[in-house]
This record gives structure tokens, sequence and C-alpha cells, in this order.
């Protein structure tokens, strides 16, 4: 339990934000939450609130999360701290911002809490935010998009057993860009991050498309150099 002390100097407050993204009809989504009081009272924003005198950050981040969501369970990555003067207006408040990624099969929303309701946005049409949590977003969309050639992040978005074609997919929404096919599966298949499951799916006419799964998914998120 934390003591009481006095310092001659004001203290900030701190929170905990999370941009937590998912694929939802051929595009990148973002989950947010419309708030149910002030300020900003009926505007949407990233889940998040302050952090317990007694908490670490991202149980912090984990705890809001669940709270106005109802999500759970996630890999959270720090993204940045943001810390403008005058982002909040209740006090001066310092932001820490997470990011996470997640098959939206896996999720069940519900809003909770202080947040008013809870829905999935497209990151190119996204609607007026709170505080400067479009900032936020653009910081955490480009952390995701840094990261996808040195690391597992994109896997976090497959369901337990998917094709390659799947993969490549969810690789070009990311980036935004066509992948050459065999380019893209020899550079998968040669970080060894992949089993086969021995079993494949039909896809109509063409052959059936040999199906996969990650074989150390608790590492999901880290970079490929990482001991695994």
């Amino acid at each position: 339990m934390a003591g009481s002390y006095c310092y001659p100097y004001p203290h900030p407050a701190v929170t905990a934000d999370i941009a937590v993204f998912s694929l939802r009809q051929q595009q990148l989504q973002l989950l947010l939450i419309r708030r149910g009081g002030e300020p900003f009272k009926g505007c949407w924003a990233l889940p998040g609130g302050f952090l317990d005198i007694d908490e670490d950050l991202e149980s912090c981040a984990a705890r809001e999360l669940e709270e106005e969501t109802g999500v759970r369970d996630l890999y959270l990555e720090q993204v940045c701290a943001f810390g403008r003067p005058q982002r909040d207006p209740r006090e001066r408040v310092i932001s820490v911002a997470y990011f996470a990624l997640v098959p939206v099969e896996r999720l069940q929303v519900r809003a909770a809490s202080d947040a008013a309701e809870a829905g999935w946005f497209a990151l190119n049409a996204l609607p007026e935010l709170a505080f400067d949590h479009a900032e936020i977003i653009r910081m955490a969309r480009q952390r995701l998009a840094a990261k996808l050639d040195d690391s597992t992040l994109a896997f976090q978005f497959m369901p337990k057993a998917f094709t390659l074609d799947e993969l490549q997919q969810v690789y070009e929404i990311l980036r935004q860009a066509a992948l050459d096919k065999r380019d893209f599966r020899n550079s998968v298949l040669h970080r060894g991050l992949l089993e086969e499951t021995g079993e494949t799916r039909s896809r109509g006419n063409r052959r059936a498309a040999r199906l996969y799964r990650v074989k150390q998914p608790d590492r999901v998120g880290y970079t490929f150099n990482d001991p695994l």
C-alpha cells in the first residue's frame, strides 16, 4: 500500500489508452468507445482510463480495456507517451498508449463502466475523437506498419489455422499494397515460425490449400531476433 507524501510541486495524473485493431470486412478497423461522462460526453474515444496508485501501466491498460469494452487477454504493446499540457481539460494528464491486434472472431465487445457504447470503425472513416486520440491512433498505426517486417504481430489477426493466401491478404491490408505471392511465401516459410497442420481447405475448383498454424502462439508479437 502506498504511503502519503507531500511535495512542493504538482504531480500529473497518468492514464493508459489502447488502440485495438482488427480486420473486418476486408479492412483494418479500430475499436472505439462512446464516452458516457464529461469531458467530451457523447464523443468517441479510445478505451482507457486513469492509473491506480498501486498499479503498473500494462495492468492499467488491460483493466481499462476490459472494464470499458469487455475485451480481455490481449497482447498489448506500448506505443508512446503523450503529454501535451492542454491535452485533457480536467487536469495535467500524461497518457501512455498501447496497441493490440486481434482476429475479430475472438472478441465479444460490450460497452461497460463509463463507456456508453462500443463499436468498430474503419481507419479511413473515423468519427470526431475526444482528447488527442486522433494523434495517438496515427502513431499506433505507424508503429504497427513499422513492425510488420521484423515481428510476428500480423499473426495476431489469424485464426488458429489459416492458409498462406489468407496470411498474405492480412499483410497486404496492413501495408495497403500488393505483394508478390512467391516472394511472400518464401519469406514467411523461411522464418520457420509456421508449421503445417496436416489439413487442407477446399477452394472450389482450385486445388485445396494447405492449412498452417503458428508454432509457438504464446510468442506471437515478438521480434524475429528474440530467442524462441
